[in-house]
């Protein structure tokens, strides 16, 4: 995905004079051919994150569209003021990607695990905030973000991950993408969420539950109408997220369906636990320590369809 997303900007940045890369110390290599051939639209600054932030305010406010890209948790725990109050306050065109959002840096431990960024941005009023499943559907956002307006956090995985957006599907920020057309039983999922969402339903459909998948790439702002309109045949939902069960996809859910006084479903959340992760590993070590695998996802829809 980070690859992709990259590669997009370098793409935009040729046609476009006003398109930045910002980075902040990222390594050899990262973008060396617009290093080369674009100098003036590539900027690797230090570590110095919040400075970044501010710098491609003023940047934006020259009439630039900076893309700004680190770690996810440096991106967003430690740049929160500057985001709210240099970008979001003026409503300016930053683009804000994080690399490994999730449980991507587990090796590194809890410092490095991205797994509040939803909540913290979606509370900053203007921000859009997106989750690809894939690198082809990260891409279809990419080429979308040089013409949208305001700021936006775009939320990277590891890479590598199991493609499952056809390369003809229509993928648009704020549109909820349906996956697997459902009845009564539903998955909703972000991210790379969707692809054990949709294991854990070759294991139910073995067990003759029937249940859709609908992949929500944007967390904020929601696809209401579509959602309202889904709502309304469902009995029992399932919110998957590589995030706290505080404050993210499933939190936004409720929240929708609260304002709209839809009280008929039985709803369940399976995201990270509301408590430090102590454990080290892998992203993969991770997802079963905190149960968001195609196995506990099977289960509890199995359990929640039999309530």
């Amino acid at each position: 995905m980070r690859k992709t997303s990259l590669n997009i900007v370098y793409q935009l940045a040729k046609k476009n004079k006003k398109i930045l890369f910002v980075g902040s110390d990222l390594g050899f290599k990262v973008l060396d051919d617009m290093k080369k051939k674009l100098p003036k639209n590539y900027l690797m600054e230090g570590i110095c994150e919040q400075n970044l932030i501010g710098m491609s305010a003023g940047l934006a406010m020259e009439g630039f569209i900076p893309y700004v890209n680190t770690i996810g948790t440096f991106l967003t725990r430690r740049c929160y003021e500057q985001i709210f109050l240099d970008v979001c306050l003026h409503n300016l065109p930053v683009r804000f990607i994080g690399n490994g959002g999730g449980g991507v840096y587990a090796p590194l431990g809890p410092t490095h695990l991205s797994i509040e960024d939803f909540a913290i941005l979606r509370a900053i009023p203007n921000m859009t905030v997106v989750a690809p499943c894939d690198a082809v559907e990260m891409k279809k956002i990419m080429l979308e973000t040089e013409k949208l307006k305001g700021p936006i956090y775009i939320r990277l995985g590891r890479g590598g991950d199991k493609i499952i957006t056809k390369k003809t599907s229509k993928i648009k920020i704020g549109k909820a993408v349906e996956i697997i057309k459902p009845k009564e039983n539903l998955f909703i999922t972000t991210g790379v969420t969707t692809q054990i969402a949709l294991e854990a339903i070759k294991t139910l459909d073995k067990d003759k539950i029937k249940v859709g998948l609908v992949h929500f790439n944007t967390v904020k702002p929601l696809d209401k109408q579509f959602l309202k309109r889904l709502l309304r045949k469902m009995k029992c939902i399932i919110t998957v997220e590589e995030h706290s069960i505080i404050g993210g996809l499933g939190s936004s859910i409720l929240e929708f369906m609260n304002e709209n006084k839809i009280y008929n479903i039985k709803v369940k959340r399976i995201g990270v636990p509301d408590k430090f992760t102590e454990q080290y590993g892998t992203q993969e070590s991770l997802f079963k320590l905190w149960k968001i695998d195609s196995r506990n996802l099977s289960r509890e829809m199995k359990k929640l369809v039999k309530e």
